[in-house]
């Protein structure tokens, strides 16, 4: 895939099996050129500088739609897992340090969420990858081409791939602007950059099973250690971030090959589709593998993520309207250093009453709303 002469390999070799599929058809022998020649009859009119682009550019759109469903998978996944766990309580953090209480729906709905804006982000770019530089042959000036080529090509691939294709305003602009490719790769690393973070989110939370944060329980793939019996990695997210430094380190190959193109065209087109490709690729698969292989099959206790909740300090956020910021402060210190709860505390000293203390608990800050 990745060539010199920005993709002149593949497109003369598919001239010629045009060329040669076109002879059978005819019933001549393959390779009788005089009879039907690849670059006096297939080419005709036509340029690698023109057609090459063109092909990838209806190839991506393709690609982006298989990506899309892939995408949308996993948001169900996720949207799934919130819906399941709508109702366990859990402790927000900030820091890595205990902030307030949520619900681990809420959690999982974020991620939906996030898996959803990325997927109209991908569809934001079918516009741009619809404008074409056919007829532009060699520099976009329509040298030794029909002057209606253009114009009947863009129509005819509209038809037959049912995509709003236009033609350029510009084919000088179009032939050497390779920017359509950087936006797709930099939406690529975008996706990449939030399914890592989630993926470090599912190891984290995971950590454990004793030792760790210990949130919920991922489903066990396979044994983590030859030495430590009992051991269980997160393999699947682990194997998603490696996935997504590929994609981010491709999304770099790209921007330079843009960049390093010169005067009428660049002649990097080809390093630019085959890193981009593979992106898509195995994105596609990454991102099944996390929905089926491991966000589908997440438990968690809720009795013990409740009791984390109830020894935590970090509730003492939902009384500062009652007892403002300092005491709580203070409460939150003397809790840190006592080991006691919050609640006994504010009890004790009688900073509240336990029937407005319990309202106060009870807010949508600590119970949370339903994913």
């Amino acid at each position: 895939m990745i060539q010199g002469g920005a993709g002149t390999s593949s497109n003369m070799n598919a001239n010629e099996v045009i060329a040669n599929l076109a002879l059978e058809t005819l019933g001549k022998a393959k390779g009788d050129y005089a009879v039907l020649h690849p670059n006096e009859h297939v080419n005709l009119g036509q340029s690698t500088n023109d057609v090459y682009p063109s092909a990838l550019k209806i190839a991506l759109i393709f690609m982006l739609r298989r990506l899309d469903v892939a995408i949308a998978e996993l948001e169900q996944s996720f949207a799934g897992r919130a819906e399941a766990f709508a109702g366990i309580i859990k402790m927000g953090r900030t820091q890595l340090q205990d902030a307030v209480p949520m619900t681990l729906g809420q959690e999982f709905a974020t991620y939906a969420a996030m898996m959803a804006a990325e997927r109209r982000a991908l569809k934001a770019l079918e516009e741009e990858l619809t404008v074409l530089n056919l007829g532009g042959t060699a520099i976009g000036t329509g040298i030794t081409a029909h002057p209606r080529l253009g114009d009947l090509t863009t129509t005819h691939l509209a038809a037959i791939t049912s995509l709003p294709l236009t033609l350029a305003a510009d084919r000088i602009a179009a032939t050497q602007d390779t920017g359509v490719f950087v936006s797709v790769s930099g939406a690529l690393k975008r996706l990449a950059v939030k399914l890592s973070k989630i993926s470090n989110d599912l190891r984290l939370l995971s950590s454990g099973p004793r030792a760790g944060l210990g949130d919920f329980d991922l489903p066990a793939r396979q044994a983590g250690s030859s030495i430590m019996p009992g051991k269980v990695n997160p393999v699947i997210p682990e194997v998603v971030n490696q996935v997504c430094f590929e994609v981010i380190g491709a999304d770099m190959a790209i921007t330079m090959a843009s960049e390093a193109g010169q005067l009428q065209l660049n002649a990097f087109e080809p390093v630019m589709f085959a890193s981009i490709e593979r992106s898509i690729r195995h994105l596609e698969g990454a991102m099944q593998t996390l929905a089926r292989n491991c966000v589908n099959g997440i438990t968690a206790d809720a009795s013990a993520l409740k009791a984390t909740v109830e020894h935590s300090i970090g509730i003492v956020t939902a009384l500062t309207p009652y007892i403002g910021y300092v005491r709580a402060t203070e409460v939150a210190l003397k809790a840190h250093q006592s080991g006691l709860g919050v609640v006994e505390i504010v009890l004790d000293e009688k900073l509240m009453d336990k029937e407005t203390l319990e309202a106060a608990l009870a807010s949508s800050l600590v119970l949370g709303k339903a994913a």
